[in-house]
């Protein structure tokens, strides 16, 4: 799952970007309300972090530019306001939790978690391809019922490759969906981690599920027919 973190305060921002990547969650940063704003609107995130002290648009003018265009999207506030009446006005106008600074990484971790729990349907929670299961809530893989472990990296690698089960994805798209970044036809980043994924998810097991799409790239399926 995709987050977003409108923080200005770089330290505060890269330790939560940290912790929740430890979690398997895909975390963008927005420095300024401008930048959150444009961002959340543009880019299909599950959860948005938003502090209400931004420099060049403040929070609660994003978080109203986010109910227009998103109305469904999760959004937590996380802020030095700690007044009655701040919150009152972030939960009216549309916020879906609040939580003042300072905070525990903990209690936000769940209070994400439930969010995230109460924003998406049962089948947008739990991936399945055969006896392949991904819960993307409490980021847990298993394969037949035997718990799979993942790096951060390869959790959102699978979610990806889960998320577009039967379709053929290449590694330019791999590169932008899961790492971010522009696709560098020099690197084999894509290659190695899906081996790293073939060697936990494949091996041991007579159905093989990810597989390589000659002139392509990848494509994880239950068909045997996929090129190879």
């Amino acid at each position: 799952m995709r987050i977003l973190i409108a923080e200005d305060d770089a330290a505060l921002a890269s330790f939560v970007r940290q912790g929740l990547q430890a979690e398997h969650y895909t975390v963008d940063v927005a420095e300024d309300g401008e930048r959150a704003r444009a961002m959340g609107s543009e880019i299909d995130y599950d959860l948005v972090i938003l502090d209400l002290n931004l420099p060049r648009v403040d929070g609660v003018a994003v978080l109203r530019h986010l109910r227009l265009k998103r109305p469904t999207l999760p959004v937590l506030v996380l802020t030095l306001r700690s007044r009655v009446e701040d919150r009152v006005q972030c939960l009216d106008t549309g916020a879906d939790d609040y939580l003042p600074k300072p905070f525990s990484f903990s209690e936000l971790s769940a209070r994400i978690r439930a969010l995230l729990r109460r924003s998406h349907l049962p089948s947008e929670s739990v991936l399945e391809v055969e006896d392949l299961k991904l819960d993307r809530v409490e980021h847990r893989a298993e394969r037949a019922g035997r718990r799979i472990e993942l790096t951060s990296k390869e959790f959102s690698l699978l979610e990806y490759l889960m998320r577009n089960a039967g379709r053929q994805v290449s590694r330019a798209m791999i590169i932008e969906h899961v790492w971010n970044l522009t696709f560098d036809t020099s690197t084999n980043v894509v290659d190695v981690y899906i081996n790293y994924l073939r060697r936990k998810v494949d091996d041991g097991h007579p159905r093989k599920l990810i597989h390589t799409v000659r002139g392509v790239g990848y494509a994880l399926s239950s068909d045997a027919g996929v090129p190879a």
